[in-house]
């Protein structure tokens, strides 16, 4: 198998928008994450797995066949990469994933979508017993060997979600103080692959920089009430798992974050600064719709919820030192379970007084 493959993601443009910069009265800026091949931002950081799985098993000359066991963003990634660096993918769903989702992961090119158990850990725990544990892949070439992709807890899944880092220093005007050309990062946080990502990517970054001088990076870590998983754990003061999920930012569904996601909220590497933001789903469908009407494009609510955010009113409360010429980057990090109807519906229901 080829070992010199071509990454399964894109460098996504970066757009300041000026009707957003007014009403929030600073910078701001979107990094377009779905415009990514699986919709997605989860297609840079699966998708770097995934090239980095097919890269080890061809110098042992195995074939590969991927299994995941999210029905939702990260299991489009997974389907997305592995068609298109040449391997098969499974995808494990639980009843409870939407016939929506379900022709997509079809479409897309997954080699089999099979539901099992009433939620997601029902489903994964399902593949791991029977695909993934007590492997016997054999010896000789042309041997296939089963792969897991987690949805979010893996280095390689933060490495790859990191390289966005890299791309918005480009992207942005450069500073004279040689520091990290944005204050403040607003990204959404599930189990934390995003996250974890942005932290470890501006890390890397500040490293190299050689300024003494530089402000510190924020990062707005934002989560809608009912799947708030890393403030849970933040109030509990150790590593604590929700007892359901009661948002329909069903995206940000983790019951409980990585273990490296509290680290990096509790004691962010130096230079950094995160905050932990709450909003709630009327919040996240504001959002949604602020940015289908500025700019026509639509993205399901665990993103919105990071663009009402920067854009609404709390901003001003989260970066008490907010001037015109802040540089916010908001990730517009994507999601595929988004229609014109359910917009429509998020409509109807804050004319009628969603809060």
């Amino acid at each position: 198998m080829e070992t010199s493959l071509k990454k399964p993601w894109i460098e996504t443009p970066l757009i300041e928008s000026a009707t957003f910069s007014k009403q929030a009265g600073c910078r701001i800026f979107l990094k377009l994450e779905l415009l990514q091949p699986s919709g997605s931002f989860k297609s840079r950081g699966i998708g770097n797995l995934i090239l980095s799985e097919i890269k080890t098993k061809a110098n042992n000359t195995k074939k590969v066949h991927f299994y995941s066991s999210s029905g939702g963003n990260a299991g489009l990634a997974a389907v997305h990469a592995a068609r298109d660096l040449g391997c098969a993918c499974t995808v494990i769903v639980p009843y409870s994933t939407k016939p929506l989702m379900i022709a997509k992961l079809r479409d897309a090119g997954a080699t089999e979508v099979i539901q099992h158990g009433a939620s997601w850990f029902e489903a994964d725990t399902f593949l791991r017993r029977e695909f993934i544990e007590n492997q016997d892949p054999g010896e000789g070439d042309n041997v296939s060997v089963n792969v897991y992709v987690p949805p979010f807890d893996h280095p390689l899944v933060w490495e790859g979600a990191g390289s966005m880092v890299g791309e918005i220093a480009r992207q942005l005007p450069a500073r004279e103080d040689d520091g990290f050309p944005a204050d403040v990062i607003v990204c959404s946080v599930g189990g934390g692959g995003l996250f974890n990502g942005v932290v470890d990517g501006l890390e890397k970054y500040l490293k190299v920089s050689s300024s003494s001088s530089a402000k510190n990076v924020r990062v707005l870590a934002v989560e809608t009430r009912g799947a708030d998983s890393l403030a849970h754990s933040l109030r509990q003061g150790k590593l604590s798992s929700l007892s359901a999920i009661e948002s329909q930012a069903t995206s940000l569904g983790a019951l409980c974050v990585a273990e490296k996601t509290l680290s990096n909220a509790v004691s962010p590497p130096k230079g950094i600064h995160v905050t932990s933001v709450v909003g709630s789903d009327a919040d996240a469908a504001r959002g949604v719709l602020r940015l289908a009407d500025e700019t026509r494009l639509q993205v399901e609510l665990a993103c919105g919820i990071s663009l009402e955010a920067a854009v609404g009113e709390k901003l001003k409360v989260l970066i008490p030192d907010l001037k015109p010429e802040t540089r916010v980057v908001v990730i517009v990090c994507g999601g595929s379970n988004i229609t014109a109807e359910m917009m429509a519906e998020y409509r109807a229901k804050l004319q009628a007084g969603w809060v």
